[in-house]
């Protein structure tokens, strides 16, 4: 019997786990009475749950997975960063259909943007780190029409004006410098420049917006390193990988979790 009690969790923790919303907004859920267990409105916080409760929110059974999942995807260019599209466009749970449980992208990567995506099922982990305030630094590689003038990288150092308002100040380096279009192209005005960005916001299309700002379109846009997380050249597009329990650490550690 003491086994039991000890495996009981706190209704909020196993509801973040769940990835129905982060800790601090399933306390709200409860709180509002929005959240039954065995068919009883649970309304007040300190309630604990084992694992054969059953728990719905607002009416529909939550699904609860006995672990935790996480997955490192290189997503392709062309592919929604979404559970389902309405569009019928492929998304990235299209791409991890052997995956024994359901698992959800932390973030997103536009349509068009290639490169490092975590998808877990620890819903409290993916708000931690998508939330601006834990800092969590994402890397780019940019494609870009070059030179790049100083002015434009002191800029994007610095923090731009954007029209939801100014970004934080980006670390920006150059990884290759006047690289032809095609082998055959000698015009230094036809070259192209690549360069890596940090960033720890997360704005829609904020790179993108960023490079138009400054005047140097982005051509081509990849992640290469979320958080701790850094993708290499270890998998091909539309492959992914299971994390390392070390990487899984760092990622909490991260998150102060």
């Amino acid at each position: 019997m003491a086994q039991d009690k000890e495996s009981r969790e706190r209704l909020q923790k196993v509801l973040a786990q769940a990835g129905v919303a982060s800790r601090r907004h399933a306390e709200q859920l409860i709180l509002e009475g929005r959240v039954s267990v065995n068919g009883v409105k649970i309304s007040a916080l300190g309630h604990k749950v084992g694992t054969d409760d059953y728990i719905e929110v607002d009416g529909k059974p939550v699904e609860r997975s006995e672990k935790l999942h996480y997955y490192l995807l290189n997503k392709p260019v062309s592919v929604i960063t979404s559970i389902n599209d309405p569009q019928g466009r492929p998304t990235v749970i299209d791409l991890m259909k052997e995956v024994p449980v359901r698992v959800y992208p932390v973030g997103r990567l536009d349509y068009d943007t290639s490169g490092a995506l975590l998808l877990t099922n620890d819903g409290e982990l993916a708000h931690r780190l998508m939330h601006p305030s834990y800092g969590v630094e994402k890397t780019y590689r940019v494609w870009v029409q070059g030179p790049v003038g100083i002015s434009a990288l002191d800029n994007l150092r610095q923090g731009v004006l954007l029209e939801d308002g100014n970004t934080a100040p980006a670390i920006v380096e150059r990884v290759v410098c006047g690289v032809p279009k095609k082998s055959t192209e000698k015009s230094k005005s036809d070259r192209l420049e690549i360069l890596e960005v940090t960033i720890h916001e997360g704005r829609n299309r904020q790179v993108r917006r960023m490079f138009a700002v400054v005047g140097y379109p982005v051509l081509k846009l990849e992640r290469v390193r979320f958080g701790s997380l850094s993708q290499g050249n270890t998998l091909r597009p539309g492959a992914y990988r299971a994390l390392t329990k070390e990487e899984i650490q760092e990622l909490r550690t991260k998150a102060g979790l």
